[in-house]
Formats: structure tokens, C-alpha cells, sequence
């Protein structure tokens, strides 16, 4: 039985009413959202030098600097899981609409802050948006690609995330001899503007629309979403990515390089010129992976990215305990640089498209949340517990903890992780049923307690 769907609303970048978009208006759509993930990317790496003059300005304590910067990623926490209500309920356009609004408020006031407690709010304020985009951003793109170009489109948002990260670089390269932290963070009023004038502007999702009830009402959603044979299997796959991204160990090399090079005898006095080379791995092999997501596959492109992590956290961890020389803080260095490229040909924008591919429709907003909290928590524990560990244990036992995550998670992709590329999202939401199926059917065969764990 066919539904009545709505049209999609008219507007200056809207496609007309039963068409798909063109390329051009697809490639504008895309740029418009995928905003949201330069300042994702912007607003998670411009603390770190900012932070150099905050410190000195407001007359913080290492407890309240630390502060600064956890307040993003737990208010990014909480506004991955509250996006996704809103999504469904109103549309993922309206959605990003707000989430640009917030970027622009919490910018606004970081640059106005007065004070500790101020720029504390600001940051929390900014974090909602960051976790809300972390969310939907993908969400929208995966919903307006078609199969063939849905994982360079969400790569998409992957790529400017990278590029928000080596453009807070280089402004704090810029403004750091005259120590204006603000401007540092004013910035970043450019993109989110630009976001929030192009999202009044973009078309609602054809998914969203479709997923409607007859009568044009959004269906509110509830825990029970997540309850089906397809949900409860992409769940597996995409929560446990996120901890594998995080534990993995990226934002310990992110946040933490120049400590990291300090203590491997490298001079930290240009930790942001440090800061800036990583940056530009980032970016390079972030574009890199564009072609080859489409190409490859998404599987391939897991493996051969868990593979060279684990090999180059393995090999950092053994240079780490040797003793200072000139010879082993090179290699410490080229180990992470290829330990970042690594990461970014593969595990780092292929999580966001599988935790977008995977979920059924009325699913795929709750389940995209979830993973995306699950992916923020564990960054925070990570960047609460790196420095501590490595001083407790030392950093060659850390770096081999995250090469044991890396390598473990071959194994899980290779036994759990289904093939996207250039398949319709229903026919990858029919595999993951009929793999749950499977698994109820053998463990109902075989009598164990287990079978009615699975059942729905």
C-alpha cells in the first residue's frame, strides 16, 4: 500500500516536487550541512591553543583548564542523544537549523566570555551543537545520497571535520603572538552563519517525508525503535565502533601530540607547528579515502585502517621504551604520523556512514544518537585517563592497550560488519535481519536461555 508523502517544502535550493536533485544541487546541499562538520572540527581544536592565553587572562588552575575543555565533550554527549528525538519528530532540516543557531550563540558567547564560569557555559553550549551535528549532519546526507555516492557524500562531513581541525590550527598559529584568544574563536562565527543562512534554505529529508504517517504527522520516537532484528544488530556494529574509535587511541594522539613528543625528547616549544603537520595528515588522508569508500568498500577500508593503527601504536609503544636518540624521536614521530593516516583513510569517516548506513528508517536518528554518545563518552574517559594511565603505567603499555582494541576490532569486522557499498539502505537493513534471525533460529535450535534474550 502506497503512502500519500508529502512534498518536500519549495525554496530557492530545493529540487522540484518528485525529482531528485541534480549533482550541482546535491554537491550545494552537502557543502550547506557538511558545515556543521567543520565546526565540529573547529570548535574541538581551537580550545587547545586558545586555551594557552585563557589560561594566563582568567587565572585558571589546571582543574578549571581541564574544565574548559570537558564541558564540550559532555555537553557534545548529551547533544548527540537529545538530537535525536527532534530529528524524528520535526524534521532533520529544522534540526540542523537549531544546531547552526546554537554554533552561533556558543561562539558569540565564548568571544564575549567575562569569566571562568562564563566561558565554561559557552563551551557546554557549543558542545550540544557539536554532539547534535555529530548526529544529524550524517544522518541528513546518507538520507539525500544515492547509493553510489552515499559514502563520499558522508566522507564529505568527515573532510571538512578535518579541515575545521587544521583551520583552529593555523588561526592559532596566527593570533598567537598577539594573544587574542577571542579572535580565535570569532572565527568561527564565518561557517556557522553560513551554515545557518544555507540550512533555512536546504530541502527536508525524502527519508524523513516518507517515514511520515498518512495524515503528515512525524511519528514520536520510543525505545522500542531499536527493538528489531535490523536494529538491534546495526546497534552492535556501530556502538562498538564507537568505543573502537576512541579506545583506539586518536584524540590521545590528537590532544596529546605534543606532550606525547616531549616525552619521547622531542622539543615541545612548536607544539602548534607539531599540532599543524598532524592536521594536514589528517585532512590529506581523510580526501584520500573519498574515492576509495565508493570503490574499495567499507569493509576493506576497516581492515587495512585497524591493521596499520595497530602496527603503528605497537611500533610507537616499543620506540617509547627505548632510550633517547635522535633515531627513536624521528621514529616516534613518523609512528604517528602514520598511525593518523591510518586512522584517516578508513575507521575515521567509515564510522560515521556504517552508524548512518545501518539502522532501518524509524530507527536510524535514535540508533545514529546512540552512537554517537557512545563514541563522545568514551573520548572523554579517553582524554580524562591518557596522561594519568601513561604516567602509572608509562606510555609504551597505553599505546599497546590501544593497538589490543585496534587488533581486536579486525577480528570483530571481519565476523560482524556487513559490505554497504552500492546497496540500497533496505537491502543492508534486510541482511542485518536475517543475520539476527539466524542467530534466534541456532540458539532456539540448540534449546539455551540465551534464545529469548534475542527474540523481539
Amino acid at each position: 500500500m502506497m503512502l500519500d508523502v508529502p512534498r518536500p517544502p519549495s525554496g530557492p535550493l530545493s529540487p522540484g516536487a518528485g525529482q531528485a536533485p541534480s549533482p550541482a544541487r546535491l554537491g550545494l546541499f552537502t557543502g550547506v550541512v557538511a558545515l556543521g562538520g567543520l565546526l565540529f572540527g573547529f570548535d574541538t581544536g581551537v580550545i587547545s591553543g586558545a586555551l594557552l592565553f585563557i589560561r594566563t587572562d582568567f587565572g585558571l588552575n589546571s582543574f578549571q583548564e581541564g574544565s574548559v575543555i570537558s564541558a564540550l565533550l559532555l555537553g557534545a554527549a548529551v547533544g548527540a542523544l537529545g538530537s535525536a528525538g527532534p530529528a524524528d519528530r520535526f524534521g532533520r532540516k529544522k534540526v540542523l537549523v537549531a544546531i547552526s543557531l546554537t554554533f552561533t550563540l556558543g561562539l558569540l558567547a565564548a568571544v564575549l566570555a567575562g569569566g571562568f564560569a562564563t566561558l565554561l557555559a559557552a563551551r557546554a553550549v557549543l558542545g550540544l551543537a557539536v554532539g547534535g551535528a555529530s548526529t544529524v549532519v550524517p544522518l541528513y546526507l546518507t538520507e539525500i545520497a544515492p547509493p553510489r555516492l552515499r559514502g563520499r557524500l558522508v566522507t564529505a562531513n568527515q573532510i571538512l571535520l578535518t579541515v575545521g581541525i587544521l583551520i583552529s590550527f593555523l588561526i592559532n598559529l596566527w593570533y598567537a603572538d598577539s594573544a587574542d584568544w577571542r579572535a580565535m574563536f570569532a572565527v568561527g562565527l564565518v561557517p556557522s552563519i553560513a551554515m545557518l543562512l544555507g540550512t533555512l534554505a536546504i530541502p527536508e529529508s525524502p527519508e524523513w517525508l516518507r517515514g511520515r504517517t498518512a495524515t503528515g504527522r512525524a511519528p514520536r520516537p520510543t525505545a522500542a525503535v531499536l527493538s528489531s532484528p535490523a536494529a538491534r544488530s546495526a546497534l552492535v556494529v556501530g556502538v562498538t565502533l564507537a568505543a573502537v574509535q576512541q579506545f583506539g587511541g586518536i584524540n590521545s594522539i590528537i590532544y596529546y601530540a605534543p606532550s606525547i613528543m616531549a616525552r619521547a625528547g622531542l622539543p615541545a616549544a612548536n607544539s602548534i607547528t607539531y599540532s599543524v603537520v598532524i592536521g594536514v595528515v589528517n585532512v590529506v588522508m581523510t580526501i584520500a579515502a573519498v574515492p576509495l569508500i565508493d570503490r574499495a568498500g567499507r569493509r576493506p577500508l576497516l581492515l587495512f585502517s585497524l591493521g596499520g593503527m595497530a602496527l603503528s601504536l605497537v611500533a610507537l609503544g616499543v620506540v617509547l621504551g627505548l632510550p633517547t636518540s635522535p633515531v627513536t624521536n624521528v621514529t616516534a614521530l613518523i609512528c604517528m604520523v602514520t598511525y593518523v593516516a591510518a586512522f584517516a583513510i578508513g575507521l575515521g569517516p567509515v564510522f560515521w556512514i556504517l552508524a548512518a548506513e545501518l539502522f532501518p528508517p524509524e530507527a536510524r536518528a535514535r540508533g545514529g544518537a546512540v552512537c554517537a554518545l557512545v563514541n563522545w563518552a568514551a573520548n572523554f574517559v579517553v582524554g580524562q585517563m591518557f596522561l594519568p594511565a601513561a604516567d602509572l603505567l608509562g606510555e609504551s603499555w597505553v599505546f599497546w592497550f590501544f593497538a589490543t582494541v585496534s587488533a581486536g576490532a579486525v577480528v570483530f569486522v571481519l565476523r560482524t560488519v556487513p559490505e554497504t557499498k552500492n546497496r540500497s539502505l533496505a537491502e543492508v537493513q534486510g541482511e542485518l535481519a536475517a543475520r539476527s534471525g539466524h542467530r534466534t533460529a541456532d540458539l532456539a535450535a540448540r534449546g539455551t536461555p540465551a534464545a529469548q534474550s534475542v527474540r523481539s
